[in-house]
Parts: C-alpha cells; structure tokens; sequence
C-alpha cells in the first residue's frame, strides 16, 4: 500500500508542477500568436519546425531513451551503494554532455553547409537561421531531463515537476521584450528564441541545486561505475523509438506540414511534381500544428506523463524484486487512471476545440479565421488524447522489466503507420489529416503494447480495465450531449466575454456531468485514487 501511496503522491505532485507549467505555457502561447499569428510570412512555420528539433532531442536523449534507461540503473545503485549512485549520475551527466555537445557542433556544421550550397528560398533561409539559435538547447534540456530523472528515483517529484515552468516564464519575458522593442516579426523570433536558450540554462541549474540539496555530490570516477554506464548506454540505443514515437510522428508532421504548404505569393503547384499538381495545404499549416500541439498536450502532460513519471520508480522496483503480480497490479491501475480522465478529455477537446481556440489565440496578428483553421487540427489530435496519455505509462511496463525490445518494433512500425497516413489523408483533409493519422497511429499502438505485454510478460487486469474504458466512454456521452446542448443556447459572437462564456460554461458543465455520471455508473476507485489521503508519505514522496 505504500507503494500505491507513492504513486498517488507521486502523480499528484507531478500533476501539479505540470499543470502550473501548462498554464504558463499556455499564456507563452498566446503570446507567441498574438505576436507571430499564423501565416504571416511564414515566420511561426519557421519557428515551429526549428523548435521541433530540439523537442525531439529532449524526448529521445532526455525525457524518453537516457531517462528510460538511467533510471532503473540508477534506483538500483541507490538501493544498495548511494556514493556510487552519485559517481554514476556525474559520469553519465559528464558523458551525455559531451556527446550532444558534439552533436550540436555538427548540426551547427550541417546548417550551415545546407545554407551555402543549397543557396535556399528566404523561406528555408529562416528555418536554418532559427534552428541554428536553438539548437544549442538540445544540450541545456537534455542534461535538464537527466537531472530530473536523478530527482524521481530519489522520490522528489516537486522540483523536477515546477522545472518546466521556467522555460515558459523565460518566454513569457522574451516575448514582453519582442513586443516592446520591435514590430519585425523575424526579429520577434529571434528573440524568442534566445529566450529559449537562456530558460535551459535556468532548468539546469535549478534541478542541480535540488540534487545538491538532496545530499549529492560530484564525484566522476569511469572506473567504478563502468558496469553500471554500460548498462545504461546498452539499454538506450533500442529505446530510443519506442518511447519517442509520438514526438517522430508529430515532428513528420510538421516537415509535411511546412514542405506541402504553398508558399505566400509562390505558385500554388508543387514545382517538383512538374507543376502539376496543387499543394494539399497553405501557408500556416506548420503553425497550425504547433498550436494545436500545445493544446491536445495539455491533459497528456497533467494526466499521462504525471502518472508515468510516478509510477516508473514502483515498477522499476518491483521488476527488480521480481514480484511481477505487483508490477501486472500497478501497471493496471496506472492504465485505468489514464483511462479514466483522458477518454473525457479526447471528448471534450472535441467539442470545445473551436471555443478555446478563439478564446486563447485570436488575438493581434491570430485571427478568427487561424482560430477556425487551427481548431479543426485541433479536434483531429484530440481523437487520440486518450492513447497519447496511456501510451508512456504502458511502455514504462515493458522498460521496468528491460524490455526495450518490444516498444521498438511496434513503435518503429507505427511510425511507418503514421507516414503512410499522413500521406494518403493530408490531401483530402489538408492538415486535419496529419491530426487524424497521428491520432490513429497512436491508438494503434496502445492496443498492440497491451496486447502483447499480456501475452510476453502476464495478463492486464482486462476485466478491470474494460469495466473502466467502457463507464469512462458512457459517462463522457452523456458529457458530450450536455455540452452539445450548452453550446447550442450560447451566443457565438466575437467578443470575448461571448468567447469566454463558451468555454467557461460549457467546460463547468463537461466536469460536473461527467462526475455525476461517472459515480452513478460506478466508476469510482479511479476516480478517488488521485484523491485518497497518503499524508504519512506525501512530504517524503514530495521531498519535503
């Protein structure tokens, strides 16, 4: 029961930071649109897919392989010996610096080849210029993410959880000084994206300050901890797919997004396919995904990596303990929890896509017609809410038991799922295609993962998690109908307290249906467990 305890306290805490971290970001958000827009000039395509690059560093060197495969090893070591775990944090923070040190250098290096011999449209010219600033970032979040993952094994889940927060606070302020000081909608990225760099910085230092806190020391000693790295950097190479499937699929998604959108003022055939044939989507489809992206992320980075990032520790302990009935137990739970909240959450951004959106973004240079193209992205993406949140708790199942192996395969063929997809809906449904297949590619691999986890490593509780998917879906039915109704009685106008009351009430009404449903359906130990007290372990779960 302790451990259960840890888990709740865990995802709580977690949550919270996370919550904090989406609220902020979502106001960075805003700012970023009322600044950049849409489509002007392709200016937020360019930094959208020149963000994507360092994303995509931090899930598959960070938060997904590195972390995957450092915490198991590393939990170990402080079960038995704590200054050698410290002598193995040191070398692999050591390590990995030094490697994505040299990987930056030759990305820096391929950059700026690309720009002399490709001689590129002023349109490419600012996607290299852009990703050439940021990626320097792909250092500072990474060695940010392993820092973190040092902090969960020792069961401080708060500072790890607020660390995020920084980043959009340092927007925040980039994007107040871009809007004082200029108009040029280029320089305006520009230093945004310093904003960026120096938020790694901050994210760094502050979980460094944690560890230190939490008695670590540096000490790098190769030596000692060379068994120890091997099985760490062994396990990382296999992993990095199978966790970072989802962030693949969603960069594709912006490489499709931006390479098949005609360009502002250029010709609206594709010059490569003869002229021929038309570009399935205008300029701002990139855009378009980006911030569909920092909405349909919102429940999956409070709900999904929450309980993720919580229950990896348990599981990891009960693998090494071997006591799989306990790891097959919790890993169930951690799925109905997922499944509880996020089946609601696919619904309801469904419904409320294009409310929110004109409320948060259709300011400065968004306008209401971005908010109405960008809110159909959003609704494709939200079909899968569900899938994106219980996807990182069911692979931590297979990583706890090191089995990497699996996720790989599945996850390598759900990336080839996703392009196909892509592929073949993007020119009947424009970017609302690229949505759909990430959404369905996702929901592919939830099944798949859970089919055959019960198969190579023993049975889900099936019954249980039926019994909760099933309540879930007919208790966000009856929301959805509730909020259908609201919506249909609100005024639809322009200004914002219109805009507001269609979120706030229909949003109001969503919640209490779905609890009162919920209760009378009988869905109610995932419900209560992220409430149930664990107070005698919360401050220690928390680090307090």
């Amino acid at each position: 029961m302790d451990g259960r305890r840890q888990l709740f306290s865990g995802a709580r805490a977690t949550g919270l930071g996370t919550l904090t971290s989406r609220v902020l970001g979502m106001a960075r958000d805003i700012a970023t649109a009322a600044l950049l827009g849409l489509s002007g000039g392709g200016v937020m395509d360019a930094f959208a897919v020149a963000f994507r690059i360092p994303n995509l560093f931090r899930r598959l060197f960070g938060e997904g392989a590195l972390a995957a495969s450092y915490l198991p090893v590393f939990t170990a070591e402080l079960e038995h010996d704590r200054q050698r775990a410290w002598q193995l944090l040191s070398a692999t923070f050591v390590l990995l610096g030094t490697a994505l040190a040299g990987i930056v250098l030759a990305g820096e290096l391929i950059l700026w080849a690309l720009g002399a011999w490709l001689q590129p449209s002023a349109r490419g010219q600012m996607v290299l210029r852009l990703t050439a600033l940021l990626l320097p970032y792909t250092l500072l979040v990474c060695l940010a993410a392993q820092l973190a993952a040092s902090l969960h094994a020792l069961r401080r889940f708060g500072v790890a959880a607020a660390t995020p927060a920084l980043l959009n606070i340092c927007w925040l302020v980039g994007a107040a000084v871009a809007a004082a000081t200029t108009n040029h909608q280029p320089k305006q990225a520009t230093i945004l994206a310093v904003s960026i760099l120096v938020a790694g910085v901050a994210q760094v230092l502050a979980q460094w300050i944690a560890l230190r806190n939490a008695g670590y020391r540096f000490q790098l000693d190769f030596s000692s901890t060379a068994d120890s790295l091997k099985r760490v950097w062994r396990g990382m190479g296999p992993m990095v797919v199978g966790l970072a499937v989802m962030q693949i699929n969603t960069l594709l998604d912006s490489l499709i997004a931006w390479g098949l959108a005609a360009p502002v003022d250029g010709p609206q055939q594709i010059g490569w396919l003869a002229h021929r044939v038309a570009y399935p989507m205008q300029d701002g489809a990139a855009a378009a995904i980006w911030y569909a992206e920092r909405l349909y992320q919102f429940p999956i980075g409070v709900l999904g990596l929450a309980v993720a990032t919580a229950i990896f520790p348990l599981l990891s302990r009960h693998a090494a303990r071997r006591d799989h009935e306990s790891l097959q137990n919790d890993l169930t739970l951690g799925i109905r929890l997922v499944l509880c909240w996020g089946i609601p959450a696919s619904v309801g951004l469904m419904l409320l896509a294009e409310p929110l959106t004109r409320l948060l973004l259709a300011h400065g240079a968004f306008s209401l017609s971005d908010a109405h193209r960008t809110a159909q992205v959003i609704a494709c993406y939200g079909v899968g809410v569900w899938a994106y949140c219980t996807l990182p708790v069911i692979v931590r199942g297979f990583y706890a038991l090191s089995d990497a192996q699996t996720p790989v395969r599945v996850g390598t063929w759900t990336v080839g799922l996703n392009l196909s997809l892509n592929l073949l809906l993007v020119w009947p449904l424009a970017e609302r295609g690229l949505g759909l297949a990430t959404a369905i590619g996702a929901a592919t691999q939830v099944v798949v993962l859970s089919l055959l986890f019960s198969w190579r490593h023993g049975p889900l509780g099936w019954q249980r998690l039926w019994h909760t998917a099933g309540r879930s879906l007919l208790a966000s039915a009856i929301m959805a109908a509730v909020v259908w109704l609201v919506l249909e009685y609100l005024p639809a106008g322009p200004a914002m307290s219109q805009r507001a009351l269609r979120v706030a009430v229909p949003l109001g009404a969503a919640i209490a249906t779905f609890l009162i449903a919920a209760r009378g359906l009988g869905l109610q130990e995932p419900v209560q467990a992220l409430f149930q007290s664990g107070h005698t372990n919360d401050r220690q779960a928390n680090g307090s």
